[in-house]
């Protein structure tokens, strides 16, 4: 069953630790198949239930799954072998256009903002007990959350957005449940879910979103919670318009009892306007990072959301960091109240290199899509062969097998780091690797 791997220990601990070795080293291969816990208690020489706590524990951590009398297997994506680690790194004299950060153009300057902020702490510094949200960063974020229809809430601070996506999973699941996640999605969000001892429910994605069928489809199958991401969806660049967000409110509506968490990954960097699903009712929470727009090292996400779900936040934050450097949050709001990004210009750059390579692949007959933020997704029928003919031709994308589930063989095209004048040679080089695609989904 194991081939040459020996599971060995004695403690839970030991076992569990055993297996993540041959998970880790690769002697464990995704989807092979554990011993039945009985029978692995009998080769260690150890309580059944020592078996059982160890298995219990590599499920909590993402490592495997079981599915009843089909026995334990390693996970197809286990948490020890990342996503991001499915990735092509750029030899000297290739173009990097796989890794989904921003245009460090477009980015603001950082300098005088940090020494303002300096300037303050040195006349009064923050200390513990203090409140763990600037009062003025509260004050700004809730007003931007106003003028995009996000229902009121108390605002909170995360780490980013996916710390604080973790901690609203964790504050409200367990072990076991189910979450409908984007497919393609983020892939640190695919990660994430299984890590964290959740079971991911793929969700299909269009140009306007998740498609409603597919969420309801999943709210049917048990999902607890559902995360959406309302604009410059990664890889995608799907963004939910008016219409879609109508129906999915109305799949919502029939599942009062599930969890809804938006990431706003646009902010800052698109034009289209945002249409939350949240009404204000049930468990909610809507995110919005900075990251995109005014740099990634801030590490700083605003969230909002009904009030028990923020308390429960808030909460654990106490028990563990504390709160998010009030440093970090004031010189988030110097870069807010000075205009550091006009969002406008921002959306402007993006979209005409975005747009720009969409339409130039039409043109050629390839399929592509990135309604908004700075990815193109390119649906391709040999993903590795895609990968490796760009490779060779001097441009470095990402695999799709990052960010999808049961979605089909893609490419994704980073373009922040392009201008105009790459945009024909690109998708000279896009279109002889990939082939024309016959039109379709992204399932």
């Amino acid at each position: 069953m194991l081939g040459e791997y020996r599971i060995e220990g004695r403690r839970a601990s030991e076992i569990a630790a055993s297996v993540e070795r041959g998970v880790g080293s690769g002697r464990l291969t995704p989807g092979q198949l554990l011993p039945p816990m009985r029978e692995l208690a009998a080769s260690l020489g150890v309580n059944p239930n020592t078996v059982a706590a160890a298995y219990r524990t590599l499920r909590e951590r993402g490592v495997i799954e079981t599915d009843g009398r089909r026995g334990s297997r390693v996970r197809p994506a286990p948490a020890t072998t990342a996503r991001g680690s499915i990735r092509v790194e750029a030899p000297e004299g290739v173009r990097d256009v796989s890794n989904g950060s921003p245009d460090p153009a477009v980015l603001p300057s950082l300098g005088a903002v940090l020494a303002e902020v300096a300037r303050e702490y040195a006349e009064r510094p923050p200390m513990y007990g203090e409140a763990p949200v600037d009062e003025e960063f509260a004050r700004l974020a809730r007003t931007a959350f106003d003028e995009g229809g996000v229902p009121a809430g108390p605002v909170g601070v995360a780490s980013g957005s996916l710390d604080a996506v973790e901690r609203v999973l964790a504050a409200h699941l367990k072990p076991g449940d189910a979450v409908a996640v984007e497919d393609p999605g983020w892939g640190s969000l695919l990660d994430l879910v299984p890590a964290l001892g959740l079971r991911p429910v793929p969700v299909a994605v269009d140009d306007e979103g998740p498609l409603p069928g597919a969420v309801a489809r999943a709210l049917r199958a048990g999902a607890r919670a559902v995360i959406v991401t309302d604009r410059a969806q990664n890889p995608t660049g799907a963004c939910v318009t008016a219409g879609r967000a109508a129906e999915l409110r109305a799949v919502l509506d029939g599942h009062p009892d599930v969890l809804l968490i938006e990431d706003d990954h646009g902010h800052g960097i698109v034009a289209q306007p945002l249409h939350p699903l949240a009404d204000g009712r049930g468990r909610w929470v809507f995110v919005r990072s900075v990251a995109k727009a005014w740099g990634p090292d801030l590490r700083i996400a605003a969230f909002t959301g009904d009030p028990e779900t923020v308390d429960r936040v808030l909460g654990r934050q106490r028990l563990g960091p504390g709160w998010v450097s009030r440093l970090l949050q004031r010189a988030v709001v110097h870069l807010w109240t000075t205009g550091a990004v006009d969002p406008a210009v921002v959306a402007a750059s993006y979209g005409a290199r975005r747009d720009g390579l969409v339409r130039a692949l039409a043109r050629r007959g390839v399929e592509a899509h990135g309604r908004s933020g700075m990815n193109v997704w390119v649906p391709v029928a040999d993903e590795t062969g895609a990968v490796a003919r760009l490779l060779a031709a001097g441009w470095a994308v990402a695999p799709g097998a990052r960010f999808r589930m049961d979605a089909g063989p893609a490419i994704r095209v980073t373009v922040s780091g392009i201008t105009r004048g790459d945009i024909e040679p690109l998708a000279d080089a896009v279109a002889y690797a990939a082939g024309p695609a016959p039109a379709r989904s992204y399932g």
